[in-house]
């Protein structure tokens, strides 16, 4: 096995895992303890930069007289009842142990706990009862930092940071042997760019995981980082794997706003705690849309909520009020993060209102794949946001994507580990090193006017509101701009900008075929 990828222009290894988020960590930390040789990649420069890392409110375990079937219905009501009842089995009767293995005992995240040393729990919207663990208002800093930990160092792992995948590499597509088009549709690694010495290296492998998060980039306001681009939901489709639900873009009801401020997410525990959306005299407004759950309605009816209000109203951004519902030394402890971000654009949580607008959160589509992890290509494996388990049905309960990226990601683990033997090692001599078309340099002006075109388009005709009008534009100038990027991406030096600008245009087309062909409203889907 080559695992000095510098040295030469390709490397092989038994498993090849892309992204490093929960669900690519916990794959690579069952796969390395059980002997397995792995190879980590990320394309930022440090590994713990993901969606995980930047995940606030918590991750579901079990509540005071709670049941995996109590868990299930609020799973399935959030989802508007297009949940996959098979993966609803799954993570309400395995995740609470998993949890419990690996993120207590295996790895040792710091969950909060009480004066009694028992676990904090606190509820979020769509939640019957309070049944979340968290870390402060940062769990998904302790959970990565902590998986992080045990991967680093481990024999069995080769983390390669600064690596963006270019494209799978699928022997109907690129071996030499043209007769392999008709063989059945199989991954044998990818091809990754190397971006401290601009170069493209092939990397075999005999199992690949796509563990890459979502795509909230494609949108102008958005809650996640910057590398979430959809870049393994693209590289599937052009590798030919099952896309299912991709109009389900869920929309967070509560990102800070401001004209010249980051867009970043205000956690629902806010909510949980007691805060309330209010108006700018302090005024709630949520018992009028929904008079049951009000400001702990599902996300979807939350976001439409607050955006009928701001079209009503005329008004950019609404309000989150937790000082008149929470003490303010319990602001404090609960939410530390919140509290110092907020500070920096002169918002201070424990006295001012503090305006939020929603924002793209999470996909709830994504590459099909069944109970192991498995995509419809050979030996190709999705987990996490990247992949549609069809948990999320129509719409995602808070807090469960975490434990979804954990049970995934430990079920492929199992399944490579029982295949793994079996498999074919790829054909050295059928797949071919990388060969530069682009003479030029990239101009990164060009792609990020590019960029922000796509954004704009998404967010005004694909965004929480959808019309048939709207699509229709969205799918001429969609078409058009991807037109353009591919010229552009075959004329110029692969980078890594480059790379994500031509995979986010094909999400947001993705995207908006999707949203076009059902003409039902459902979940986050709303069309008029």
């Amino acid at each position: 096995m080559t695992l000095n990828p510098q040295d030469s222009s390709y490397f092989d290894t038994e498993v090849l895992i892309i992204g490093s988020g929960i669900a690519g960590a916990v794959t690579t930390l069952q796969l390395a303890d059980a002997g397995v040789h792995v190879t980590l990649v990320t394309r930022a420069k440090r590994p713990e930069e993901s969606n995980t890392f930047y995940a606030q409110g918590g991750i579901v375990y079990t509540g005071h007289e709670d049941s995996p079937q109590l868990l299930a219905e609020d799973i399935l009501r959030a989802g508007a009842g297009y949940c996959n009842p098979r993966a609803v089995e799954i993570l309400t009767t395995e995740g609470p142990r998993l949890a419990k293995e690996i993120l207590f005992d295996k790895v040792g995240v710091p969950f909060d706990r009480t004066e009694n040393d028992e676990l904090s729990l606190v509820r979020e919207g769509g939640h019957s009862i309070s049944r979340i663990v968290h870390a402060t208002d940062a769990t998904g800093k302790a959970i990565e930092v902590s998986l992080l930990k045990a991967i680093e160092g481990h024999r069995n792992v080769q983390l390669l940071a600064g690596y963006t995948a270019v494209d799978l590499l699928t022997p109907a597509h690129h071996s030499l042997n043209r007769l392999k088009i008709y063989d059945p549709l199989s991954c044998v690694g990818a091809y990754l760019l190397d971006q401290e010495n601009n170069v493209v290296v092939r990397c075999l492998a005999k199992k690949t995981v796509l563990a890459t998060g979502g795509l909230g980039q494609i949108y102008l306001r958005t809650t996640n980082p910057s590398g979430a681009r959809g870049d393994g939901l693209a590289m599937a489709y052009r590798a030919g794997a099952r896309v299912i639900n991709s109009e389900f873009v869920q929309f967070h009801p509560t990102a800070f706003y401001q004209p010249n401020a980051p867009c970043f997410l205000i956690s629902e525990a806010v909510r949980g705690a007691g805060a309330r959306l209010v108006e700018a005299t302090g005024k709630p407004f949520m018992e009028k849309y929904d008079s049951v759950w009000k400001d702990l309605a599902p996300r979807d009816v939350v976001s439409r909520s607050i955006h009928q209000e701001m079209l009503s109203q005329d008004i950019p951004n609404v309000y989150l009020d937790l000082s008149s519902y929470i003490p303010v030394d319990k602001i404090k402890e609960l939410f530390p993060s919140i509290y110092q971000q907020c500070l920096l654009y002169g918002v201070d949580i424990t006295s001012d209102l503090v305006p939020v607008v929603p924002a793209a959160h999470y996909f709830c589509g994504g590459v099909w794949v069944d109970e192991w992890g498995r995509t419809s290509v050979d030996s190709l494996y999705a987990v996490g946001e990247v992949s549609c388990t069809g948990l999320h049905g129509a719409n995602r309960l808070a807090s469960t994507s975490l434990l979804e990226g954990l049970v995934w990601g430990c079920r492929a683990a199992e399944n490579i580990m029982r295949t793994i033997k079996d498999a074919n090692n790829p054909a050295d001599h059928d797949i071919p090193l990388w060969q530069d078309t682009g003479t030029d340099t990239a101009d990164p002006a060009l792609i990020s006017q590019d960029m922000s075109v796509l954004k704009h388009i998404m967010w005004n005709y694909v965004g929480l509101v959808r019309t048939t009008r709207r699509l229709q534009r969205a799918i001429r100038e969609l078409r058009h701009l991807e037109s353009e990027i591919e010229r552009f991406y075959r004329a110029v030096r692969l980078t890594d900008e480059l790379i994500g600008l031509r995979n986010a245009v094909r999400n947001g087309l993705i995207v908006t075929l999707a949203a076009w062909e059902n003409k039902n409203s459902v979940g986050c889907h709303y069309r008029i």
